[in-house]
């Protein structure tokens, strides 16, 4: 947990030249503030922030080299699209020849090479973060700063702005510090991405090492859509029948094959979390947990499908252990609401109301300790 007189604590990035990395969480979790000390608009008390070799703890902002891009375009409406990308050049008193050359080139990048005359009240929303983003590029920055460029977007715009973005990135090379609460965007975006909550970082990894491999339970409930189901669970030892070690939920057990039940060995006869994501619920006809269906979503492509299960959901005490670093206590959600979420083929007949049985495979089960919150790795 951070300290409450710090809005960072222990945060620890290298981002290589080139390289798009993406820093997710909830609101005020200190995204935004890192990228301002990265840009030297907020002092740090500790620590070191380098380019390359280069230290820049003391180095002014206008000195760093850095662009930035924010979530307001903060066009000059009087201006035109070349005179507000080119603003910043011209406040540098760079030659005019020079000038024009750099502001064509991000103007093609950008594909606003049509619409260089235009005031930004006669531009949409998207070509007008394009100008935005085009003031940064023609200052040729060793490094680009980008704090929610796109949420003032509809979401249609968005998803072509992603790909946009990546682009106009992937064309410049340099190195990218993007800042979104949007884990979706997160995900598609970034060549590794740092997760944080309440000014700590929770794991830096790539999108597909977060998503199967989470450093804790905040990471698992944060990374990925719908949000993972929670569960606490007893680890039985085998028996004297000789039965398989297992995971108890409720009255239900979910049977452990050998190496997965080695990944837990150590907590056999303790309470654990365990999480299961709802694209690995499987409805069946045969063994496994059974739950009662209250709501059922049609997507088209999919379908949602939210469950009752006789098990007790650890999520939300969990995520306040995690956060709090305290065990976790009671005070679960108990009773006939949801407590679980499915997400299955939209052909499935299950209607609300109707008993189903989902299968789980046993190497796709996720567990945490319910103290720490930490995952469970063997």
């Amino acid at each position: 947990m951070c300290s409450s007189d710090l809005a960072l604590d222990a945060l620890d990035l290298d981002v290589a030249d080139g390289e798009f990395v993406v820093l997710v969480g909830p609101s005020g979790c200190g995204k935004t503030t890192a990228l301002r000390m990265v840009a030297g608009l907020e002092r740090i008390t500790s620590g070191t922030i380098s380019f390359g070799d280069r230290v820049v703890n003391d180095v002014s902002p206008r000195h760093r080299d850095v662009a930035m891009v924010f979530q307001n375009y903060a066009l000059y409406p009087h201006l035109s699209v070349y005179q507000n990308i080119g603003f910043a050049l011209e406040n540098q008193k760079v030659a005019k020849a020079e000038r024009d050359r750099r502001i064509r080139a991000a103007a093609g990048v950008l594909g606003l090479g049509d619409l260089l005359g235009r005031k930004p009240k006669q531009l949409s929303g998207g070509q007008r973060q394009r100008v935005a983003m085009g003031r940064a590029i023609v200052r040729e920055p060793s490094v680009f700063l980008m704090d929610e460029p796109l949420s003032n977007l509809d979401a249609k715009l968005r998803v072509q702005m992603r790909s946009e973005v990546l682009r106009v990135h992937r064309s410049i090379g340099a190195a990218t510090l993007y800042v979104t609460h949007d884990q979706t965007e997160a995900m598609t975006m970034g060549d590794r991405v740092a997760v944080l909550q309440a000014g700590v970082l929770q794991q830096y990894d790539t999108p597909r090492a977060l998503y199967d491999r989470p450093a804790n339970v905040f990471v698992a409930t944060f990374i990925g859509s719908p949000a993972m189901n929670l569960y606490e669970a007893g680890l039985s030892a085998d028996g004297a029948s000789g039965s398989r070690p297992a995971a108890v939920l409720g009255s239900q057990r979910l049977d452990l094959p050998a190496p997965v039940a080695a990944r837990v060995a150590a907590y056999q006869g303790r309470k654990v979390i365990v999480g299961i994501r709802p694209e690995d619920l499987v409805v069946s006809s045969g063994p496994g947990l059974a739950a009662e269906a209250r709501i059922v979503e049609v997507l088209g492509s999919e379908q949602h499908v939210y469950f009752w299960l006789d098990a007790t959901p650890a999520a939300q005490a969990a995520a306040a252990a995690a956060a709090a670093g305290e065990p976790a206590e009671a005070g679960f959600l108990v009773g006939s609401a949801p407590n679980g979420m499915a997400r299955i083929d939209p052909h499935t007949g299950v209607k609300p109301g109707g008993r189903v049985t989902f299968t789980v495979d046993p190497a796709r089960l996720y567990f945490f300790d319910p103290d720490t919150g930490e995952a469970i790795t063997g």
